[in-house]
């Protein structure tokens, strides 16, 4: 495996390599992920991806610490307080996993902004908090045909779905763009619930990446951390959805 010749490299990953085979490792190492948030659940998903030696992350998140991103947000740290949330998540990345290339972005989800960044990834993962940036990131994976995993959380709820443009149903299918009211600082959370959620979308990455297992791709999963009980549905897309359907983007 010539992009892992080094023998720290290989011996960081030698308990995985045992499920993903050597070809899974090297298409980790040859993947390029955007994650779209790096609070609670994005967070959690990009310590993991890197952990597991995908080869560059691309991640986009605005702002300074605050002292309530704390009880969730793993990458952020008491020390760091009034900093840039970006560098601060990018310096603990490298700290973790030096072999993994990182771009960070301190900014919101906009189109054209974050076009570039979702042109280059292989897959997308969102973790915004609020709608209109979760529509503008769905919006752009249909536009540029980019696979995207879809998680969120709500108390104690986790929510998980891949969108494959043109295959399976995307945001706007499930959600229509009505403006939705929604406190995007305000709602419950709790630390370990939203890491759960960022353990599976990035689990959910990796097995999109590596071809092991089978991806939630058409199908909606739910997850109540409060008592364990889980579902899942099929879901289907909309012909008349305004993204991705006939009257919408191609």
């Amino acid at each position: 495996m010539e992009q892992l010749a080094g023998g720290l490299e290989l011996e960081r990953y030698a308990r995985q390599l045992k499920l993903l085979g050597e070809d899974g490792q090297k298409a980790l190492k040859e993947a390029t992920v955007m994650v779209a948030g790096i609070g609670g659940l994005g967070g959690t998903a990009a310590m993991y991806l890197a952990a597991a030696g995908v080869g560059k992350l691309i991640l986009a998140h605005e702002g300074m610490i605050v002292p309530p991103d704390l009880n969730r947000q793993i990458l952020m740290d008491t020390d760091h307080l009034g900093m840039e949330r970006i560098s601060t998540a990018i310096t603990h990345l490298k700290r973790l996993n030096p072999h993994v290339e990182i771009e960070g972005y301190n900014a919101r989800i906009e189109y054209d902004l974050a076009k570039p960044w979702v042109q280059d990834a292989d897959i997308v993962i969102d973790a915004r908090y609020d709608f209109p940036e979760r529509y503008a990131l769905n919006r752009l994976c249909v536009d540029t045909g980019t696979p995207m995993v879809e998680a969120a959380m709500y108390g104690f709820e986790v929510s998980l779905t891949t969108v494959i443009p043109g295959v399976t149903p995307c945001l706007e299918c499930l959600y229509p763009d009505v403006q939705p009211q929604w406190e995007p600082l305000g709602f419950p959370v709790l630390g370990a619930t939203s890491g759960i959620a960022g353990c599976m979308a990035a689990l959910e990455a990796v097995k999109w990446i590596t071809g092991v297992g089978t991806t939630y791709a058409g199908v909606m999963h739910r997850f109540s951390s409060l008592d364990f009980a889980c579902y899942s549905v099929h879901i289907s897309r909309n012909p008349n959805c305004a993204c991705c359907g006939e009257g919408g983007t191609p």
